[in-house]
This record gives structure tokens, sequence and C-alpha cells, in this order.
């Protein structure tokens, strides 16, 4: 802080109203110094190992399931129209009760909405199907 309180010369008393900012970066940079060490710190995280992207080549059986959904929303059990949600329900809970229990493969159209899908997968759950899986495209090889 400069502040001069009388002079020598006795002329008049003037004020410096300079506002001197040294002790202000030195302040900061002190608390920028002790974030970037104590952030890391305090930054923590579970151990453990996520899965790995695998692709495994479908295998067409002829007990497998195949229900799809356009991007009208619209459901297909093995390419017939299904009427509503509880048909398939029914028709799930006919399947589950078969032993070895088919797999439910489920092909959804790029541009349907994620609700469609929903909707089957949880007539899926409430029919206790274990096994289904989604059918997707390859990646372009390139």
């Amino acid at each position: 802080m400069a502040m001069n309180v009388g002079s020598a010369d006795g002329g008049e008393d003037e004020v410096v109203s300079s506002i001197n900012t040294t002790p202000l970066v030195d302040v900061m940079l002190v608390l920028l110094i002790i974030f970037l060490i104590t952030i890391p710190v305090v930054t923590q995280t579970v151990a453990m190992q996520l899965p790995k992207e695998t692709n495994i080549a479908r295998q067409t059986k002829p007990e497998n399931i195949e229900i799809s959904v356009n991007k009208d929303g619209d459901v297909f059990w093995n390419a017939q129209a299904v009427a509503d949600n509880e048909a398939l329900f029914q028709r799930l809970k006919t399947i589950a009760t078969i032993t070895p229990q088919p797999e439910v493969h489920i092909r959804g159209d790029e541009k349907s909405r994620y609700e469609s899908i929903g909707r089957v997968v949880f007539a899926c759950q409430r029919a206790a199907i274990l096994k289904i899986s989604f059918v997707t495209e390859p990646p372009p090889k390139g």
C-alpha cells in the first residue's frame, strides 16, 4: 500500500490513491498452486476393471425369437406384427416357460425412439426372459 503522509518539502498533503496489486497476485498464485496440488488427491475412484468391447457373432437358432421395432414404433415378432404391448407380454410369457429358454434378439431401427425399444425390453423383463440381445450392424472396416 502506498500512501504518502506529509512530504519533506512542506507543501500540500497529497494522497496517492493507486492500488498495489502485487499482494493480490501473490495470494491468487498461492491459491492456484494449492488447488492444483489438492484436486488430484481429492478425486478418488473405485478400483475396478471395466469390460472390454467385444463383438460376438450372432448364432441364429430356430428357437431364438427376433423382435423388430421400426422407426414408427411398430413391433414385429419374427416379421409378424404384434398388436400391442400386452399381446407381446403374453407371447413372451409363454416363451419364458420353455426349457431351455430361447434368446430374444431385438432389432431396433436406427431412427426409432428409445421409448419404443424400452417397452420391448420392459416386456421381456416382466415375462422373466433371461437372455436379451440387441442386433446391430458391424462397424465399417477401414
